[in-house]
């Protein structure tokens, strides 16, 4: 006796397929939406921190400011950089390592974000790309100068006694499925030369 299969149950299951289907493409739609609006209200912030020179939220529950403007011509990209680099920051925008030099001043500046919403921009990167980091009072030109994948398991970015610069951190790979995965891309980028021509 072979059993048949109803078309009603066929049809359900289906559905049922495809709105599981759809569970980790609707998470992945809302996280790219919340990335861009979270980074229109920081371009308001980013203002208004211009014009009166004090921090200012976002929003009015945020437990972080804008502390930097970064900017990668070439590519179009142009966000704004929260203080602090924790999950909850990460969500919104990138984040500046306070362990790290401040934004655009000398020594090494660190800032991560994620790979699939304000880094996903790090795998077009160039060597020789100019980046640019503005800060209330300063602003500084960089040019990539070197990518590399690293394993955070076995290694660590040295931020005490390095030279001026500017250090982009994001997971790897950029594709991949599991989102705590070891490994990190860190793209490194030198000052620019002051020179006109450069």
């Amino acid at each position: 006796m072979s059993s048949v299969i109803r078309p009603s149950r066929l049809r359900g299951l289906a559905l049922c397929l495809a709105l599981g289907a759809c569970v980790p493409l609707g998470h992945a739609a809302y996280m790219e939406a919340k990335a861009g609006l979270a980074q229109v209200l920081l371009q308001r912030a980013w203002q208004r921190h211009l014009a009166t020179g004090e921090a200012s939220k976002p929003w009015p529950w945020a437990d972080t400011a804008p502390i930097a403007r970064l900017r990668v011509p070439r590519l179009g990209i142009d966000e704004i950089v929260l203080r602090g680099d924790s999950g909850r920051t990460l969500a919104f925008a990138p984040g500046w390592a306070e362990s790290s030099a401040r934004p655009a001043s000398s020594g090494l500046s660190v800032i991560s974000a994620h790979r699939d919403t304000h880094f996903a921009f790090l795998r077009e990167l160039s060597i020789g790309d100019a980046i640019h980091l503005d800060a209330m009072h300063d602003s500084a030109a960089y040019r990539v100068a070197s990518t590399r994948i690293v394993d955070a398991r076995t290694e660590r970015i040295a931020i005490g006694g390095e030279a001026d610069g500017l250090i982009l951190v994001t997971c790897f790979p950029f594709d991949a499925l599991d989102a705590n995965g070891p490994l990190r891309y860190v793209v490194r980028a030198i000052p620019q030369a002051s020179d006109p021509a450069s």
